[in-house]
């Protein structure tokens, strides 16, 4: 019986499937999957149309809140059982040559890049994926002692561009064929393309590419010469003194910040330290609408938790004030802090 006949799709499962991940019912999660093959749905409909958009809400959730990082932590394993279960359910051999899938060097959110590779199986290729926080000197030396037809590599936060870009060179100098994606380069590949390399936008055009060699080979030559001017070595080499600094400045001009617990603390250390990041890596790709969506994002994600927009500004105006002699990060700053100033201004109407 096929699945059009009885109704059944990943669509109408997804409800049951979700209730599986948020009671981490690892078993009830490989049933509904595992049905819905019984059924006639092919393996790669269920990961991208059942176990992808799930994920997509599981980290919705824990961004509004509605779930703790243990909860959302739980899920993703109870997910990654699921493509292992459907995997194994396929069991598809391969007839292509090896393609070798990836995550970015300190990037940890390994599933849309599992999904990838599973979906590349399917397709007949040999897939070797190596997991997530792959160090770049790691992955040189496998593609040493393995051929590979290509390399997939995933990154799901744009601050991790600068990385991404050092581990493209490495495997360029392999002469191996690269192809990234994922949402860290940006939702239309724009950051992909400043750094010369193919990107995909989701698994079956992955696919695609790597079947067409010379479309995978065939990339524009990256627009980096604006880090001619040391702007973004200079900005990482200040990163811890900036965020004590901001710390004591928080202290000073929010003096709520001084009766934080050890978590809250650690949570404010670490949201300067994201800030600092993304900046980086904005300076990096010389595009400020990359730091703009992060402190859009940040201050929405800080306004559920019950911080205040304000705080984001002031820690902005601080990094301002310490990087007026960088034109462009100092630019980034005040575009991004007027972004917020506008958005509290609204809040207040």
């Amino acid at each position: 019986m096929t699945a059009s006949s009885t109704g059944t799709s990943p669509t109408a499962a997804f409800p049951g499937y979700l209730d599986a991940l948020a009671e981490a019912d690892e078993y009830a999660a490989v049933d509904v999957a595992l049905a819905l093959l019984a059924d006639g749905v092919s393996a790669e409909r269920v990961l991208l149309e059942l176990v992808a958009p799930a994920q997509a809400e599981v980290g919705e959730r824990w961004a509004r809140n509605e779930w703790s990082v243990a909860q959302e932590h739980a899920a993703t394993h109870v997910s990654e059982r699921v493509v292992a279960a459907v995997a194994a359910h396929a069991d598809s051999r391969p007839t292509g040559e090896r393609i070798v899938v990836a995550c970015m060097d300190g990037e940890w959110h390994s599933l849309p890049s599992r999904l990838v590779a599973e979906v590349l199986r399917l397709r007949g290729w040999q897939v070797t994926f190596l997991g997530a926080s792959v160090p770049a000197a790691h992955l040189v030396s496998y593609l040493h002692r393995h051929d590979a037809h290509a390399v997939a590599l995933g990154c799901a936060l744009p601050m991790r561009l600068p990385y991404a870009h050092r581990m493209i060179e490495a495997c360029r100098r392999s002469d191996v064929p690269v192809l990234v994606g994922g949402r860290g380069f940006g939702s239309d590949g724009r950051w992909a393309r400043t750094l010369g390399v193919a990107w995909a936008g989701d698994a079956p055009s992955a696919a695609a590419l790597v079947a067409d060699e010379s479309a995978l080979r065939r990339v524009p030559a990256a627009r980096l010469s604006h880090l001619a001017d040391d702007e973004y070595v200079s900005l990482t080499k200040r990163r811890g003194e900036l965020i004590d600094g901001a710390l004591a400045d928080l202290y000073e001009r929010a003096p709520q910040t001084r009766d934080y617990g050890p978590t809250e603390l650690d949570s404010t250390v670490s949201d300067l330290g994201y800030l600092l990041d993304f900046l980086a890596a904005a300076v990096y790709v010389d595009d400020g609408s990359l730091f703009d969506e992060f402190v859009d994002w940040m201050t929405s994600i800080l306004s559920i938790r019950g911080v205040p927009s304000s705080a984001v500004g002031l820690s902005l105006g601080y990094f301002g004030r310490q990087l007026r002699d960088f034109p462009r990060a100092a630019g980034f700053l005040a575009a991004a802090r007027d972004r917020v100033a506008g958005s509290v201004s609204v809040a207040g109407r």
